[in-house]
């Protein structure tokens, strides 16, 4: 009988990250979710305020993605490590929703230059700076999260605790494409991360999952935008592709998050999965992992 395989997902109480966990969880797997608030507030990524009852099988700790001695520990003997972290828009999202700040301050923002370190990423300062680690200042307030820290440099920072750490694998939840409300740094600073992931840490199978936009019911308004997705996609198809390069990810079938969750463990298990995980492989590979579950 094999070794009970342990994963830690970053990011893990929230819409995509709670489901690898849960996907993880019926593998047997061991299962600890990091993030700075704990366990997930269920309503916000599930039909129902109560934790499911595969909730209790995971240990749900705290721990900053920029202060790696809050988590460093929790990473030895893992197999997998999974980083899920990213912002669609450089603002307070939550206070978008809220109505404590315009949507139009959240885009100025995103469009706005790249400004300081942040432009670049932390290994690159290291050798420059010659520092002993790589690291990057903590934000403060929510404003302070850019593009680069959050969608590049946390990935960075992870990738290189999980290495020394021996893990097997590193995944890492990328974006299929970018789309016309958003600015090309939103992309480009997720394929910066894959850059930098596999070239300075081969040792370790560093697997990128590219999903298009991801719905659930329990959500209603990624159903709406779903709904819209998938109409781009059609007229993407009668047009052959033609729009693709205009839409983005509005041109491409969005996928439902349990399926990408289940795609993301099944390529994780199979050592064979390596480098970007494009949506038709995902597809597959979370197919692969129904039909395990039928046996």
């Amino acid at each position: 009988m094999s070794a009970t395989k342990r994963i830690v997902v970053f990011g893990g109480n929230g819409f995509l990250g709670s489901r690898i966990c849960r996907a993880a969880v019926a593998r047997d797997w061991d299962v600890t979710s990091v993030s700075r608030s704990g366990a997930p507030r269920w309503e916000t990524v599930t039909s129902s305020p109560t934790p499911p009852s595969w909730s209790h099988k995971v240990a749900w700790e705290r721990g900053d993605i920029f202060r790696p001695a809050q988590w460093t520990s929790l990473l030895h003997g893992a197999d997998y490590v999974v980083h899920t972290l990213g912002i669609l828009l450089e603002a307070d999202y939550k206070g978008v929703i809220s109505g404590r700040e315009s949507p139009f301050s959240g885009l100025a923002k995103a469009f706005s230059p790249a400004k300081g370190a942040h432009s670049r990423n932390p290994l690159e300062r290291v050798r420059d700076e010659g520092a002993a680690e790589p690291g990057v200042e903590p934000p403060t307030s929510p404003a302070q999260l850019t593009y680069e820290m959050m969608n590049r440099d946390s990935a960075i920072l992870l990738a290189k605790e999980a290495a020394k750490e021996g893990v097997k694998a590193f995944g890492f939840v990328s974006a299929a494409a970018g789309a016309p409300v958003l600015p090309s740094r939103y992309i480009t600073t997720k394929r910066e991360a894959e850059a930098v992931v596999a070239r300075e840490f081969p040792e370790m199978r560093g697997v990128f999952f590219r999903p298009p936009f991801m719905y659930d019911q329990s959500r209603a308004a990624t159903m709406a935008l779903a709904a819209l997705a998938t109409a781009g996609s059609a007229v993407n198809g009668l047009t052959r592709g033609v729009l693709g390069g205009f839409f983005g990810a509005v041109a491409t079938k969005p996928l439902k998050a349990d399926l990408v969750a289940d795609a993301v463990v099944e390529a994780l298990a199979d050592e064979t999965v390596k480098g970007p995980v494009e949506m038709p492989q995902l597809k597959e590979l979370a197919h692969r992992a129904w039909r395990k579950t039928m046996l």
